[in-house]
């Protein structure tokens, strides 16, 4: 301690000089603050070398840190879930060379149950196949040139379904789902052919790889001219059995799947003869049907749907999610119109017409039907024709109702009715209709950028009534995951009674089914042989598939 005084008292001999009483009065004030700063320090060093005990946190805050930081997690994992339909879509895409793909959600349409695991599976592994076959990968241009020759070398690594664009927007949309349905089952890789519009209408629904037939594919210049005549359609080479008896198959067979298919065509939907398809690299199918009913009949796909779809009236409503995006020109129809009168509204109906009669409408009985329908089944309330005013407390309950047809009348004289008398309930009900396009364009761009527009708003209703025999409708209930009030379709000028029924399911209806057993040879009733396939309502020839737990 002598020696650090000292020191001290060197350092003070180093500030100026002062006088001696002024530097003796100063001498004892800085002993003490020295002395005050080491005892500090000291004291101050002690909290570092004794152990404390530790700190004290408030249970709750903690917990309430920990919850908020748990519930930010989760909330962002559930954004990514919907965002994905629960894993049914791949992550990864460019969100803004397709909105739709992964906005869709926020229009409140999730999906109508979950998707079994083994299905989402097999779309990533359906994914990587087709990322591995896909147009101009080696393995694409290999199969290209043994089709070019004529002549098949080994047994390719890639086979094929090729799709041909055909029919009306409607029917294309199901049977393209019917086809990968097919190509997921066979192993198989799906390309489409790209027709005047697909491009414009749909984004592409596989990472990495396009799924729409190069321009120089070398059969594309045939597409239009297959037919049942053509040597290559399998129902001819069967009456021939030349082809089908011979050891080497050919480099392609056409499938002639259309309504007009004969008996010969139709027994694709037979294992014995899937067995001979198998060995082919490519199978090119025109068709008009959704013939996902007749698979779940063939023995070979039995387990195989039964893993994939545990619910089978879902099959439909999974795959279309999966596939069908809008592209950004019309989701930007879909999105101006549902925010402009679709998305403040407590409830959303969509009514869907569809008249097969001849004439010019719109018809009285047509209009007197929907009402009838609406009416009785509560999906619209009635008004009050004496004019009278229901007083209610609060703000009503509003309803938007979605009209989609080709013509104008029938919203028009609804509208009105809404507009001219209140309804009993006290409900506000607007009325809208996007479009009327007077008769069915199928070849014009925009005509069938705002069907598909139309379909889709259609699918994010809450209700939905349909036509009868309808694809549009179909397309619509299966996206929305809707079981719809089909309007039975009239005869003689005359509304049908009752006028709707509700649907057994939201899978479309497979209008010309086969009526045959592949095993005995002979014709039967396809739709009485097993509980998940069942006739459709609003044909009663028609095959669709059913939940057989929850319809009984």
């Amino acid at each position: 301690m002598k020696r650090h005084w000292r020191n001290r008292s060197h350092d003070d001999e180093s500030l100026p000089d002062l006088d001696s009483d002024t530097r003796s009065n100063r001498k004892f004030p800085l002993t003490r603050l020295m002395a005050l700063f080491l005892f500090s320090l000291f004291l101050f060093s002690l909290t570092f070398l004794l152990p404390h005990p530790p700190i004290q946190s408030s249970p709750t805050k903690t917990l309430q840190l920990k919850q908020t930081q748990q519930g930010d997690i989760s909330d962002s994992v559930e954004l990514q879930k919907d965002k994905l339909l629960d894993g049914l879509l791949a992550d990864g895409f460019d969100e803004r060379s397709c909105r739709s793909r992964y906005h869709s959600v926020t229009y409140g349409k999730g999906l109508s149950g979950n998707p079994s695991s083994y299905l989402i599976s097999r779309l990533r592994k359906y994914e990587a196949l087709h990322k591995e076959c896909g147009p101009y990968t080696e393995s694409y241009n290999k199969t290209v040139r043994d089709l070019r020759s004529g002549h098949l070398g080994e047994s390719p690594a890639c086979k094929y379904v090729v799709w041909i664009s055909y029919s009306g927007l409607g029917n294309r949309i199901l049977t393209l789902a019917s086809a990968f349905l097919y190509a997921l089952l066979t192993n198989r890789v799906l390309l489409v052919d790209p027709g005047v519009d697909m491009v414009d209408l749909f984004c592409e629904p596989f990472p990495h790889v396009s799924w729409f037939l190069p321009p120089d594919f070398p059969l594309n210049s045939q597409f239009p001219n297959f037919d049942q005549k053509s040597d290559q359609c399998y129902g001819k080479m069967l009456k021939n059995k030349s082809t089908t008896n011979s050891m080497v198959p050919p480099s392609f067979v056409y499938l002639h799947l259309g309504h007009d298919y004969d008996d010969q065509d139709k027994l694709f939907f037979c294992d014995e003869d899937q067995t001979f398809l198998k060995k082919v690299p490519w199978l090119v199918v025109r068709t008009d049907n959704y013939f996902v009913p007749s698979l779940f009949l063939m023995p070979s796909f039995e387990q195989e749907l039964s893993d994939l779809f545990p619910n089978k009236e879902t099959v439909f409503h999974f795959l279309g999610r999966y596939l069908f995006h809008p592209t950004n020109k019309v989701w930007g129809l879909v999105s101006r119109y549902y925010q402009a009168y679709l998305a403040n509204v407590d409830e959303r109906v969509g009514i869907q017409i569809r008249v097969f009669d001849t004439g010019t409408g719109p018809f009285q009985h047509v209009l007197d039907q929907i009402l009838a329908c609406s009416l009785k089944d509560n999906l619209l309330p009635d008004v009050n024709r004496k004019g009278d005013v229901v007083s209610s407390s609060g703000k009503p309950k509003s309803k938007a109702v979605l009209m989609t047809s080709l013509s104008s009348g029938y919203f028009e004289k609804v509208r009105d009715m809404y507009w001219e008398y209140p309804t009993v309930t006290g409900e506000v009900v607007g009325i809208y209709q996007p479009s009327h396009e007077e008769y069915q364009q199928t070849e014009k761009q925009m005509h069938n950028q705002k069907a598909w527009a139309e379909m889709y708003l259609l699918s994010l209703t809450d209700m939905l009534v349909t036509s009868s025999w309808s694809t549009f409708g179909y397309v619509a209930q299966g996206l929305g995951g809707l079981k719809p009030w089909i309007l039975y379709k009239p005869e003689n000028g005359t509304a049908p009674d009752p006028p709707c029924q509700r649907a057994m399911s939201m899978e479309p209806c497979f209008h010309a089914p086969p009526f045959y057993d592949c095993k005995a040879k002979r014709g039967t009733d396809t739709g009485a042989l097993v509980p998940h396939v069942r006739h459709c309502e609003d044909m009663s020839w028609g095959l669709k598939l059913v939940d057989n737990y929850s319809w009984q």
